[in-house]
């Protein structure tokens, strides 16, 4: 009964969030939401500086983006990070691999199967694949990797409990059914099945979970505004002033 009340609430809030007028929008309570055109909008993963330093916090990602003459109108954390600010996985920044694959198995939640992997190609297509069956190649500009997957072929993770009491803030990214990347954040502490249970709602046949409690993100036009953090990579939306 719970979780048919939770899922009844997470649809109105999506409806409310993608199909309002923009001028009368209301913003979600419990959840930050961004939908990218990736055939308009401009995504970027970054990690260091000119400086060859990490930017840890969308603070300094957004001095940086300002110094490009370019507006930040999104960013949040890209996955997991070991000592030093160093991705914990695969990452990949225009077209250049600066951090293996990790195939190992683990404990925490980054080694929680299948873990996986987001992409985005020279031809800005995004996708969200199983470490497993993911093939680097030379028409990958950029890629994540994280875990647990929380979408799989349309399906919610077996691995996660309905009723878990393993609560926390978490952020993730799913592919919708026209191929565009929506990211989310959840406002309040959450299970895994129930914040996967939000990316299924959107319609996303797979979604990755990108981290927990330290995740930030930076949505100005929803009043939405988290500029601290310390992270490794971190993903932005841009555009020219």
């Amino acid at each position: 009964m719970r979780l048919n009340i939770f899922s009844k609430i997470v649809c109105i809030l999506v409806f409310i969030v993608f199909f309002s007028c923009k001028e009368d929008r209301q913003i979600n309570p419990d959840f930050v939401i961004y939908s990218v055109d990736t055939q308009k909008e401009k995504i970027d993963f970054f990690w260091k500086n000119d400086q060859n330093q990490p930017f840890r916090s969308i603070q300094n990602l957004k001095k940086y983006i300002n110094t490009r003459n370019q507006t930040l109108k999104f960013a949040m954390n890209g996955g997991m990070f070991i000592e030093n600010n160093i991705p914990k996985g695969l990452y990949i920044e225009n077209f250049k691999t600066l951090n293996p694959i990790d195939t190992l198995n683990g404990e925490g939640n980054f080694y929680l199967k299948p873990n996986g992997i987001f992409s985005i190609t020279k031809s800005n297509e995004s996708a969200v694949i199983s470490t497993e069956n993911f093939k680097i190649n030379s028409d990958i500009k950029f890629a994540t990797q994280s875990g647990p997957m929380l979408i799989v072929n349309g399906k919610i993770n077996p691995a996660f409990q309905k009723n878990s009491d393993n609560l926390n803030i978490r952020n993730g990214v799913g592919i919708l059914k026209n191929g565009h990347p929506v990211f989310v954040m959840s406002k309040k502490k959450i299970n895994f099945y129930n914040f996967a249970s939000l990316f299924k709602s959107l319609g996303c046949k797979n979604a990755l979970y990108l981290d927990g409690f330290v995740s930030r993100a930076y949505f100005p036009e929803e009043n939405w505004i988290q500029e601290d953090g310390d992270f490794g990579v971190m993903i932005g939306v841009t555009s020219e002033k």
